[in-house]
């Protein structure tokens, strides 16, 4: 039994003794995936850069809607090239399209009144005047007649006829003679046609009309969003059934208003628009000295940058976070710079790059 204990004791020794020399061994490190950001200038400094499209001024092209209302269709897809007035979003315009529709039948209506106040008179209309002139004339020579044949009876014998009955053909007279000038008037009227005065402010409701139809055609024409220029479609905030308005499009992740469409250019640049701390300003070098070279994370791929411009406006470093509400207030210089996109390197707008600047 002591033999037994004794080869036990022996035997956890030894494993034990093999376990720790196991453990003792330095195991040697294993290579890094990328070569790590080096900076090439003996006096180069470092600043943080974002990839996006080349562009003569700002960063991309943002489309924004100029009326709100519910996306009805979305005519492109992410990444597909478009040419310029090529429709890539379509508004619900069923309202407005409603009040064109009226607007223009009133305006119609408006100017086919208006040619009919240019085109009298009207052949019928003053037909209807010359022969009510033609019956006053009659009338007229009526009762003119029987004056006349009451006055010879009067004159023969002034028993035969009574003062009133003269009295009575001779008012008829008269009235008769006040209806013809009242039927010879009316015609002239008619003859003369419309009042100058009416069609004046005839004309001025039809151009009202028509501006208010033209000026509704034109907002309908904001209900279809075409591409002011020609680009690749970089994204697309909104689904079909979303919401969208002048501010854009509301962003489930973000929280915030996000462009409707985001067009890139379609060269093969790129540009990378390097954020510079302010307190790193004064070393950089003039821009007739300047160099950069940037390099991708995630890999070892290091590429010259070619400057291109400057804005001369230091801001605050809001660009990258996102986060407007930032308690301490660093500030920095965008410079931007132009390269040459790799083609066996994938390079996308909105990418994080490292960038070393120096003469």
């Amino acid at each position: 039994m002591r033999k037994l204990l004794f080869a036990l004791s022996l035997a956890g020794m030894l494993a034990g003794g093999a376990v720790a020399y196991l453990s003792g061994i330095t195991q040697p490190p294993l290579p890094p995936a990328f070569s790590p950001a080096a900076n090439p200038y003996p006096n180069g400094i470092y600043a943080n850069g974002i990839v996006e499209s080349d562009q003569p001024s700002g960063e991309n092209v943002n489309v924004y809607p100029e009326v709100p209302g519910t996306v009805k269709q979305i005519l492109v897809a992410e990444g597909q090239e478009v040419k310029k007035g090529t429709v890539l979003l379509v508004i619900d315009d069923s309202v407005q399209r409603a009040t064109v529709e009226q607007l223009q039948s009133q305006a119609q209506a408006a100017s086919t009144l208006l040619q009919e106040l240019k085109a009298q008179p009207r052949k019928e209309t003053l037909d209807v005047a010359e022969a009510q002139v033609v019956s006053a004339q009659t009338a007229l020579k009526t009762a003119q007649d029987e004056l006349d044949k009451q006055q010879a009876a009067y004159d023969l014998n002034p028993k035969s006829i009574s003062k009133d009955a003269l009295d009575i053909a001779g008012n008829a007279v008269a009235t008769a003679r006040a209806n013809l000038e009242v039927a010879v008037k009316q015609r002239d009227l008619t003859k003369a046609g419309a009042w100058i005065y009416d069609i004046n402010n005839q004309e001025r409701q039809y151009n009202a009309l028509y501006k208010s139809y033209s000026s509704a055609t034109a907002l309908l024409s904001k209900y279809t969003l075409r591409a002011p220029r020609d680009g690749v479609v970089l994204a697309i905030s909104p689904a079909v059934g979303s919401f969208v308005s002048a501010q854009g499009a509301y962003d489930t992740y973000t929280q915030g208003m996000t462009p409707v469409i985001m067009l890139g250019s379609p060269h093969a640049h790129l540009n990378v628009r390097c954020y510079v701390d302010e307190i790193l300003v004064p070393r950089l070098p003039s821009p007739a000295k300047m160099k950069a070279q940037m390099s991708v994370r995630g890999s070892s791929v290091k590429i010259p940058l070619e400057y291109v411009r400057m804005q001369p406006f230091i801001s605050p470093k809001i660009e990258l976070s996102n986060q407007r509400l930032e308690q301490v207030d660093v500030r920095v210089l965008p410079v931007i710079f132009r390269l040459v996109k790799p083609k066996d390197l994938n390079l996308y707008p909105g990418q994080l790059v490292d960038v070393y600047i120096g003469e």
